[in-house]
C-alpha cells in the first residue's frame, strides 16, 4: 500500500508544469510572474511601436511640407495685412489693425478688380463646363481611337501658361492678327482686343476655355462611364432617344461632378493670373492701360511686387481667401441638398 502511493506521487510530481515545481526554479516560474526580458519581448514591443508610430511617420513628410509652404505663410500674410510693411523696409513695420481692409473696401480699384474676377470667372466657366460635358458625351460612345482623342483632350492641360498666352497674344494681335483676319474676311471691323474692355476679358476667358475645357472633360468622362448601363436601357425601353437619355439620365447622374467642377473653375477663376499678365504684355500687372481685365491676382501683385506695399497685398490675399471659403460653404450647403434630393 505503501509502495502504490510513492508511485503515485512520484507520476504526479513528474507530470507537474515546470512552474509547480518546488524550489527557487519554480518560485521563479510561477503563476503571475512574468518570464524574463529575451529576444521575443523586444520584438513584440518594436512591432508595438511599429504599428503605432508608422501611420505618422508616413503622413509626417506631407504635414512637414503643408506648415513650412502654406500655413506658416497664411499665418504671416495675416500678420502682414494687420500693419503697414513696406517692401523696401520689411523691418519697419507699423501695427494699423483693419486699416487696409478698411482701405479696400473704399478702393475703386478694389472693386474693379473683384468685377472682373467675377465675369472673366463666368465668361470662361459656363462655355468651358458646357462644351467639356459634350465632348464627354460624344467621348462616351465607343468611337474609334478613343485613346488617341483623350490625350488629345489634355494636351492643352499640359501645355505651360506662357505658351499658351503667347499663341492666344498673336492671335488677338490688332495688325496681322487671324481673330481680326477672319473678322475682316466676314465684313466685321478688327478690335483691339487689349484696349477694350469686354474684348480683352472674352480674350483672357478664351485661353482659360482652351486650357482646361478637355481636363474637365475627361472628369466627365469618368463620371458617365461609373453611370449603370441599366438606367439607359430603361430609358430605351420607356421610349426615350438618345438627347432625352441624355437629359432625364446622364444630366441628373452629373450633378455632383458637375458641382465639383463649378468650384473647382470658381477657385481657378479667383486665383487668376498669368493668363491676363501675359496677355497685357508691359501694361500687365496694370490689367490694361484702363485696368480692364485687372483680376484680383494681378491687383494683389500690383501692390505688393510693383507699388511695394505688402500690408495691402496681404489683405488682398486674405479678401480671396475669404471669397473661396464662402464658395467652400455654398459648394457644402447645395452638395447636402442634393443629396436630400436623391
Amino acid at each position: 500500500m505503501t509502495s502504490s502511493k510513492q508511485a503515485l506521487a512520484h507520476s504526479a510530481s513528474a507530470d507537474a508544469a515546470p512552474g509547480d515545481q518546488p524550489g527557487a526554479a519554480g518560485r521563479a516560474h510561477g503563476r503571475g510572474t512574468p518570464p524574463p526580458p529575451g529576444p521575443d519581448s523586444w520584438r513584440r514591443r518594436l512591432y508595438r511601436w511599429d504599428m503605432k508610430a508608422s501611420p505618422y511617420a508616413f503622413i509626417a513628410p506631407f504635414f512637414i511640407v503643408f506648415g513650412a509652404f502654406s500655413l506658416v505663410p497664411l499665418l504671416y500674410t495675416a500678420w502682414y495685412s494687420l500693419h503697414n510693411v513696406q517692401l523696401a523696409d520689411l523691418d519697419g513695420q507699423t501695427w494699423t489693425g483693419l486699416d487696409n481692409y478698411q482701405n479696400l473696401l473704399s478702393s475703386d480699384f478694389f472693386w474693379n478688380a473683384l468685377g472682373n474676377t467675377f465675369t472673366i470667372g463666368v465668361i470662361s466657366t459656363v462655355p468651358q463646363l458646357l462644351m467639356a460635358i459634350g465632348l464627354a458625351h460624344l467621348l462616351n460612345y465607343k468611337l474609334r481611337g478613343s485613346t488617341v482623342w483623350r490625350v488629345v483632350m489634355l494636351t492643352p492641360y499640359a501645355t505651360s501658361v506662357a505658351a499658351a498666352t503667347l499663341v492666344f497674344v498673336l492671335l488677338y494681335s490688332w495688325d496681322g492678327g487671324m481673330i481680326n483676319w477672319l473678322l475682316e474676311f466676314v465684313g466685321i471691323d478688327p478690335v483691339n482686343w487689349r484696349e477694350s474692355d469686354w474684348g480683352s476679358q472674352f480674350a483672357v476667358s478664351s485661353i482659360v476655355i482652351w486650357r482646361w475645357t478637355g481636363y474637365n472633360a475627361l472628369i466627365y468622362l469618368a463620371a458617365m462611364q461609373a453611370i449603370p448601363a441599366d438606367l439607359y436601357e430603361s430609358a430605351a425601353i420607356d421610349g426615350a432617344n438618345r438627347w432625352q437619355q441624355f437629359l432625364h439620365v446622364t444630366i441628373p447622374q452629373l450633378r455632383p461632378t458637375i458641382l465639383f467642377t463649378v468650384v473647382v473653375s470658381t477657385i481657378g477663376a479667383t486665383q487668376l493670373f498669368g493668363e491676363p499678365l501675359l496677355f497685357g504684355g508691359v501694361s500687365g500687372s496694370k490689367g490694361g492701360s484702363g485696368h480692364q481685365y485687372q483680376t484680383l491676382g494681378l491687383y494683389m501683385y500690383d501692390q505688393g511686387w510693383i507699388i511695394g506695399n505688402l500690408g495691402k497685398a496681404s489683405a488682398i490675399a486674405w479678401s480671396m481667401f475669404l471669397i473661396l471659403l464662402i464658395v467652400a460653404v455654398i459648394q457644402l450647403l447645395v452638395s447636402r441638398r442634393l443629396r436630400k434630393s436623391q
